[in-house]
C-alpha cells in the first residue's frame, strides 16, 4: 500500500495540471495515509463521491 501511495504522491508532483494551492494539500493527506492501513480504501472512496457529486453535471453538459 505505501508503494501505491509513493506513486501517487510522485504523479501528483509531477503533475502540470494540478494548481501549487492544491497540490500542497493534496500532498499534506497523502503524506498522513501513507501511514495509515486503510488509506487506500479511503482514496477510492473520495473519488467515487467525486464521482456521485460531480456525474449529473458531466451529463448535463453532454460529456457522459
Amino acid at each position: 500500500m505505501e508503494e501505491k501511495i509513493n506513486s501517487v504522491i510522485e504523479k501528483v508532483k509531477e503533475s502540470s495540471t494540478i494548481n501549487s494551492e492544491n497540490k500542497e494539500a493534496i500532498m499534506l493527506k497523502l503524506e498522513e495515509w501513507r501511514e495509515e492501513e486503510e488509506a487506500i480504501s479511503d482514496v477510492t472512496n473520495h473519488f467515487e463521491q467525486f464521482w456521485l457529486d460531480m456525474e449529473p453535471i458531466f451529463a448535463e453538459l453532454g460529456w457522459v
